[in-house]
């Protein structure tokens, strides 16, 4: 097995679809995992490029994989769309999401922190009317 320069993830509600790649974009594995698996399993990677759809919850998973060494890169779905080379499904995302990581000139959304991602702070006085 070679070794993994990138990781790219679809996720879903239960079920995360993992593609690790060597640096030339070549699949070293396919898995899927639940979310209790994902986590273990990332936390027994060496630290790589991580690569997941933007989506809110990719911002979590984005903090997560951070903390554990790893560097994200999140990609806008309709930065990845024109990579799916099949049929639609959480394999072929995943590879779509490799291979447009891996471009050098894809543009990345800054992963929000966990006050961002919550939004305005709704500590004002109530409104009585």
């Amino acid at each position: 097995m070679g070794e993994v320069n990138i990781i790219g993830v679809d996720l879903a509600k239960n079920v995360f679809q993992v593609l690790g790649a060597a640096a030339d974009g070549s699949v070293v594995f396919s898995k899927k995992l639940s979310r209790p698996q994902f986590a273990r399993f990332m936390a027994d990677q060496r630290p790589c490029l991580v690569a997941m759809e933007d989506c809110a919850g990719a911002h979590q998973w984005a903090r997560e994989m951070s903390r554990q060494g790893h560097e994200v890169r999140l990609i806008a779905p309709h930065d990845v769309k024109p990579f799916l080379k099949r049929q639609k499904n959480d394999a072929a995302d995943a590879e779509a999401i490799v291979e447009s990581a891996l471009q050098p000139t894809m543009r990345f959304v800054e992963p929000k922190s966990a006050e961002q991602q919550a939004g305005p702070s709704r500590s004002g006085p109530a409104s009585n009317s």
